[in-house]
């Protein structure tokens, strides 16, 4: 399909098939619109791309449907990664903290014993899968091919390690979990290192996400209006580590703008309070929640 630089008029053609994007209080032209938001939400979803500033992405002619679905639904304008290189924001992002890592090591160098979401959630009896591109095997703790270890945060936890292997996944698993509304509490989803434009050009993650995001916006889970999509990055290139973080979900009015000064622990305080979590893990304590700005 190719994709024109068009308005909200054909934002059912940019962003999937017609007739799949109808949500509760959602417009037909788009994922995004009025549904009350729920006190907690049954489903969060991440998808981390890769080492692209906000200014390269949003508004790119190289990234036509990541901006779209910025203008359908949420845009954080204001959003920070929190450090270089990639390693630090997985982990910061999951956990609350960097606790020291500034490489890309693996978890063999970088074994933590810190509390995380996924600690958390399981505590708690929720949920969790992360979904890995082109990861080998399950919770995989080396790096192969186009599948980055340092991507992938539930390997570092030595305290989930028999959870990871049971739980962290490859990517293959996502459709028919979408499908068949085995979607878990918190779904981390990470592309492969061309498909997350690590490796490849802008296009190529945006090609990427506008094979991906339509199956998640037509699931059970998104049309019953109880799933949140997030789509940040790692890192910028900017010297403000400027990126950009889109949130789509159907109690989103679209074209919505937060300049808010956001940021990973942001995106951590939010997830933990859109699931009923305490908001206690490290520096997301006393971080800007991110719900009232996006209608959450």
């Amino acid at each position: 399909m190719r994709i024109a630089a068009a308005g909200l008029a054909v934002l059912a053609v940019l962003l999937g098939p017609p007739g799949g994007l109808a949500t509760s209080g959602a417009s037909a032209r788009g994922p995004c619109g009025s549904a009350p938001a729920p006190a907690h939400w049954k489903h969060v979803i991440w998808i981390w791309m890769e080492n692209e500033s906000y200014d390269s992405v949003i508004g790119s002619r190289s990234a036509p449907y990541l901006t779209q679905l910025a203008d359908a639904c949420g845009l954080a304008t204001g959003y920070r990664a929190v450090a270089h290189p990639s390693l630090p924001n997985y982990i910061a992002a999951t956990s609350g903290g960097t606790w020291g890592i500034g490489d890309d090591a693996p978890p063999s160098v970088h074994p933590l014993a810190q509390a995380s979401i996924f600690s958390q959630l399981a505590e708690r009896g929720l949920t969790w899968r992360a979904y890995e591109e082109s990861m080998p095997t399950n919770c995989d703790l080396s790096s192969s091919g186009a599948y980055a270890v340092k991507h992938n945060p539930a390997a570092y936890y030595v305290g989930i390690r028999a959870a990871c292997r049971r739980f962290d996944v490859s990517l293959a698993a996502l459709e028919p979990d979408l499908r068949r509304s085995r979607l878990p509490s918190f779904a981390f989803v990470t592309p492969n290192l061309c498909d997350d434009m690590h490796d490849c050009p802008v296009a190529a993650g945006d090609a990427w996400l506008r094979r991906f995001v339509p199956a998640i916006l037509a699931s059970p889970g998104y049309r019953s209006a109880t799933t949140v999509l997030f789509i940040t990055f790692d890192e910028g290139t900017d010297p403000a580590n400027h990126v950009a973080t889109v949130v789509v979900s159907p109690s989103t009015p679209a074209g919505t703008r937060a300049p808010g000064r956001f940021d990973h622990y942001a995106l951590l305080k939010t997830t933990e309070e859109l699931l009923g979590l305490p908001a206690d893990l490290g520096l997301a304590r006393r971080a800007l929640g991110m719900r009232a700005a996006f209608h959450l």
